[in-house]
């Protein structure tokens, strides 16, 4: 079994006013709610997102457990739509105390270096400082929260700190190599 270092970076907001938003970019971008919590769409998005990077501690969730988590109060999924096609989302995930985690955040990689993720991570973060507005009964949002880790685009880390994340927490673990999975098996060459 071959390990490898995996650094992963722990960064946050305190403030709404941390926030710093990318410009929208060109063309017909449009940022959607998804309002009907639906495992199918969510399992496609985290697979064809994180396929390339290894995102795979979903990849055996039930449709049951899946149903589960996106009926928790709070949970929302926000996909960025390019002409129509889903193009990457962010996951917004409420904790105890006016706490909310960016759970997941990324692009499918046809749509990566078009300008569309400082984009969708700026209308997350928004999303996130203003989450209790839309379910009665969270407490107002104090800190938001995320992390990224070695294995993540190149680009993530600077993109989070544009958006005026700050790092509070690095931890380095080794994790057993695995190849990448793709979006359905077989996706990537070995």
């Amino acid at each position: 079994m071959t390990t490898i270092a995996v650094t992963t970076w722990s960064l946050e907001q305190t403030a709404p006013t941390d926030l710093l938003p990318a410009a929208a970019p060109e063309g017909d971008v449009r940022i959607v709610r998804s309002e009907v919590p639906s495992p199918e769409f969510s399992r496609f998005l985290y697979a064809s997102v994180g396929g390339d990077i290894r995102w795979v501690d979903r990849l055996s969730w039930t449709y049951a457990r899946w149903q589960e988590y996106l009926d928790r109060p709070g949970v929302e999924t926000w996909v960025a739509y390019d002409r129509g096609t889903p193009a990457g989302y962010v996951e917004l995930d409420p904790q105890d105390e006016g706490v909310v985690e960016i759970a997941y955040f990324g692009l499918v990689p046809a749509f990566r270096g078009r300008r569309i993720g400082g984009h969708l991570l700026s209308y997350g973060a928004a999303r996130a400082w203003d989450l209790a507005d839309r379910w009665p009964g969270l407490a107002p949002t104090k800190r938001v929260w995320l992390h990224t880790c070695s294995k993540d685009g190149e680009h993530a880390m600077a993109n989070y700190q544009r958006r005026g994340f700050r790092l509070f927490d690095t931890k380095v673990e080794e994790e057993r190599e695995a190849p990448a999975p793709g979006p359905w098996p077989g996706a990537f060459p070995v």
